[in-house]
């Protein structure tokens, strides 16, 4: 269902303007009435629009609300960076569309059709994913990368799902800074250093909170995920497949930490670079943040060590819109997290952008799911699953020579497409998020099929590669 555009009018609605917190929560506070509307990135509610003077927390026309403002100004944020022409990507068609609550879960999705979000009841607090701004915007963000660079959404690489994950939470963050009330508290709370732990950096507190009644090693003490973190990129090739909150993992949403922490320290920086420390300062940080890694998205080739070149590009970036003025703060925060080796950043110096970085103004996101990609084909006897299977392999040539740490010193060396692509197979299917039909199963295979357990890919038949391969069904 489509909701009909709003008139503007001088009404407000009441709303969370951040996560609702641990209980007993937040106190809600009023805003003007969210236009789903906002082009290019148009929105819906699968459910009629309340009236605005509605009843406060507790009730479906609350939810509706704090999930239409989270919406309406995330898709403002994020329509103000992106290229002129961007849109979703077909599968959604002209409006990407919410459903508030389609089931039971602590957890939200967007399938490609649009956005998925659940309750549950814990220790007698019913926590709703969509009454939460926070994570709305999470999966808006999912949405946007997606509408910019489709071809990370069947990429099999954990640095493609590890940045759509990131991007997540950066459009969590951009988003807060859209208010004026928000940005004093932040400065307030971190005494104007944005590297400390605050309201802005801690992810889902309410979220994170049930989950903890449950399983309290899987997520932060304070918040689901905190950007104001010190984890230290690895190959995830390398990484364990899962793990306590406070190791890193190849899982996405582990591994995602070490890009966010990164763009964090980038904000901090852009800020203390600023000729005021103040509110409006802040919000000036963001736009230039934001705007910078929009262009890095565009722009950064669909490779393994795919976060080294996002860094890269956002650097390249600065030097074309800014004349580098920023450069030793994006520098620095990726040297401090490893994503970018100190010889990699000395490296990308002006000349060498420029040399290597021609025609970086003229890229154009979108695409099709495959550009960028090559196919790798295994045995998938070996995986449990009858016959070949076909993995989508990072495949684009890098534009710059770059690459991560290596703890030792130096530069890591990229692992190769095929073994990126098995390496995730792997993972997926070892964390069990692969739904393999009964068909394709052979007598060995290694598939969980706990109903409790959410999947995020499944093996299925693919005529472009007359066989079988493995295809993304939903961002967790």
């Amino acid at each position: 269902m489509t909701v009909q555009p709003q008139q503007m009018t001088d009404q407000t609605v009441l709303v969370y303007a951040s996560d609702p917190g641990e209980p007993p929560g937040v106190t809600p506070v009023r805003h003007p009435v969210p236009q789903l509307e906002t082009q290019p990135f148009p929105t819906a509610i699968a459910q009629p629009a309340p009236q605005p003077d509605s009843a406060g927390p507790g009730t479906p026309a609350f939810r509706y609300w704090v999930a239409a403002d989270a919406l309406s100004s995330g898709s403002r944020m994020w329509g103000a960076l992106v290229p002129s022409g961007t849109q979703w990507v077909p599968s959604v068609g002209r409006v990407l569309t919410a459903h508030l609550d389609v089931g039971v879960g602590l957890n939200a999705f967007y399938t490609r059709t649009g956005l998925e979000f659940f309750h549950r009841t814990v220790a007698g607090v019913e926590v709703f994913s969509a009454q939460s701004p926070e994570i709305v915007r999470h999966e808006l963000g999912h949405a946007v990368l997606d509408a910019l660079r489709p071809q990370l959404w069947n990429a099999a690489m954990h640095e493609a799902d590890g940045a759509h994950e990131a991007v997540g939470d950066i459009s969590a963050l951009l988003t807060a800074l859209q208010f004026e009330s928000l940005r004093v508290t932040v400065l307030t709370e971190t005494q104007g250093n944005l590297e400390l732990s605050s309201q802005l950096s801690r992810m889902a507190e309410q979220l994170g909170w049930a989950i903890r009644q449950r399983k309290p090693d899987t997520v932060d003490p304070d918040c689901l995920r905190n950007m104001s973190n010190h984890f230290f990129y690895r190959d995830p090739v390398q990484l364990p497949p899962d793990g306590p909150a406070n190791t890193l993992t190849s899982g996405p949403h582990s591994f995602s930490r070490v890009f966010s922490g990164a763009f964090l320290k980038a904000l901090a920086g852009i800020f203390r670079q600023q000729p005021a420390q103040d509110q409006a300062a802040l919000a000036r940080a963001g736009e230039i943040a934001g705007q910078l890694l929009v262009d890095a998205i565009v722009a950064a080739p669909v490779v393994s060590a795919y976060y080294a070149q996002l860094a890269g590009h956002m650097i390249a970036a600065d030097q074309r819109r800014f004349g580098g003025a920023h450069g030793q703060a994006l520098r620095s925060a990726f040297v401090r997290h490893g994503i970018l080796s100190l010889e990699a950043a000395t490296s990308l110096t002006a000349a060498e952008v420029a040399r290597r970085g021609a025609g970086l103004a003229e890229a154009m996101p979108g695409g099709s799911d495959e550009q960028g990609l090559t196919t790798v084909t295994v045995q998938g006897m070996a995986y449990g699953i009858k016959g070949p299977l076909v993995l989508n392999a990072p495949g684009e040539v890098r534009r710059f020579g770059i690459a991560g740490s290596d703890p030792v010193g130096g530069s890591l060396r990229p692992a190769d497409p095929e073994q990126v692509a098995t390496s995730y197979l792997e993972d997926l299917l070892r964390r069990g998020r692969v739904d393999v039909p009964q068909e394709y199963r052979s007598d060995t295979a290694v598939v969980d099929d706990n109903p409790s357990r959410f999947t995020t890919h499944e093996i299925a038949r693919s005529e472009a590669a007359e066989g079988l391969a493995l295809v993304r069904r939903r961002f967790a």
